[in-house]
């Protein structure tokens, strides 16, 4: 049981997109799917205590991660300041779904959901471990929760993104970028990967060689963000047509 716990690299790696892999990303579809039925079965004390209980799962998981890597002499301000998109919305996410707070669901929607989910797909920076081993369920719990918790709040709860914070996150988020590669440069960190690419394999790769990536990351981002919000421009559309019929 202590291996699970180890510093050291299991003898193989996560196998991406292997049994294990699968297994992992499959029970989150499940419950993601799950939400469409009891959406109408849950009332709102319900909502209300299953959103909260995700919040303090996320951020138990988050405080173990520290925890861990301060037991084995591994925390530094290189790597674990809540400096990474997801990172910043692991507290982001946490702070909203316990609080209720709807002005910063779309920051957990379009930022939660995009930058979460290649990570839950490709998680770099655990790759070195294989399930069950703690280091890695950490990390894609992490980011399965990162994307629970904002389709809880969509689909159950009934909120939704609009075009105006389509485009302010958007913004918002070059902003940090911009930030974060100076901040980077200060101290030698790779916040964002925007000093250069991970080193084990993500979807990163298929992009150019830094800096040039920087930009194409730019063009792949937006286009998440568009995908992200293509079922509310299609329902706006839908209900317009539907208006103008009707007159």
């Amino acid at each position: 049981m202590f291996d699970v716990f180890s510093v050291e690299p299991t003898i193989t790696q996560l196998q991406i997109f292997g049994p294990k892999h699968l297994t992992v990303i499959g029970i989150f579809v499940f419950i993601w799917l799950s939400f469409i039925y009891f959406r109408n079965t849950w009332g709102k004390t319900q909502k209300d205590n299953i959103r909260k209980v995700l919040a303090i799962a996320l951020a138990l998981n988050e405080i173990g991660l520290h925890i861990w890597s301060a037991y084995w002499g591994i925390w530094n301000i290189q790597t674990m300041l809540p400096l990474h998109l997801c990172s910043v919305m692991v507290w982001v996410t946490v702070y909203t779904a316990l609080t209720d707070n709807r002005s910063l669901y779309d920051f957990t929607y379009f930022l939660g959901i995009g930058g979460a989910l290649q990570a839950f797909l490709t998680p770099a920076d655990a790759i070195v471990y294989d399930i069950p081993h703690y280091r890695i369920m950490q990390t894609l719990i992490a980011h399965g929760l990162i994307i629970t918790i904002p389709i809880f709040m969509t689909v159950v709860e009934g909120l939704r993104p609009t075009l105006a914070s389509f485009k302010r996150i958007f913004i918002w988020t070059n902003i940090y970028m911009i930030f974060i590669f100076f901040f980077n440069y200060a101290i030698g960190s790779n916040y964002l990967f925007i000093a250069q690419k991970p080193p084990s394999p993500t979807l990163m790769d298929i992009l150019s060689p830094w800096p040039w990536y920087i930009p194409q990351l730019e063009l792949v981002a937006f286009f998440i963000f568009f995908i992200l919000y293509i079922p509310f421009l299609i329902k706006d559309r839908l209900e317009k047509s539907a208006q103008i019929k009707v007159i």
